[in-house]
């Protein structure tokens, strides 16, 4: 994102109810200062602390006043490669809360043998995130991604921050430069293997 315009409008919120969930918390924290430090100091500035966890995308839409397809989701998947033989590697593929991924299409979009759902100790240990809160951006080490083309029809787009709770405004484009992450269709297809 560019030139001073907040695509988030008005100002960072915090929960009034205990304080608990603030933007300092470590998993947020993270968070925003890995957007800062690629630049995206609008998302880093927009992150929103909502008062109740949010981990579908229909919630978080309802929290925000939004379009369901402006949703980043943040999916992990469990890859498996044959070569070399039978590596597993973490996919995170940003899909528009609109529709479902198709695990198939994933596979064949990064050359894996196999994708499918990750357990949540999997999901943990690649991202240093819950799932439900999985951002982006701030994991220990980079991740393969994929994102999705449909949200590229929205101007602005929300994706997790780290927390149910905490959530970010950024762009289509804002997402592939955040995450070095491949466009693509991630639709599902009529009698496809689909994940949500």
């Amino acid at each position: 994102m560019s030139g001073g315009h907040n695509p988030a409008g008005g100002d960072r919120q915090e929960p009034s109810e205990g304080g608990s969930w603030r933007l300092d918390h470590p998993a947020i924290a993270k968070v925003a200062a890995a957007l800062a430090e690629s630049g995206q100091h609008e998302a880093a500035d927009g992150i929103r602390v909502l008062p109740a966890e949010v981990r579908t995308a229909a919630q978080a839409a309802e929290a925000l006043g939004v379009e369901v397809g402006a949703i980043a989701n943040s999916l992990i998947f469990r890859a498996v490669f044959t070569d070399p033989a039978d590596s597993v590697a973490p996919l995170l593929a940003l899909t528009s809360g609109a529709h479902r991924a198709d695990t198939g299409v994933l596979a064949a979009l990064i050359g894996a043998a196999e994708v499918g759902k990750a357990e949540p100790a999997f999901v943990k240990a690649h991202t240093g995130q819950a799932i439900g809160g999985v951002a982006p951006v701030g994991h220990p080490e980079p991740l393969l991604t994929v994102v999705d083309r449909a949200l590229a029809g929205h101007e602005v787009v929300w994706a997790a921050a780290g927390h149910a709770k905490a959530i970010f405004p950024t762009t289509f484009a804002g997402l592939i430069a955040l995450t070095d992450g491949r466009a693509a269709d991630v639709t599902a297809r009529s009698g496809d293997s689909v994940v949500s």
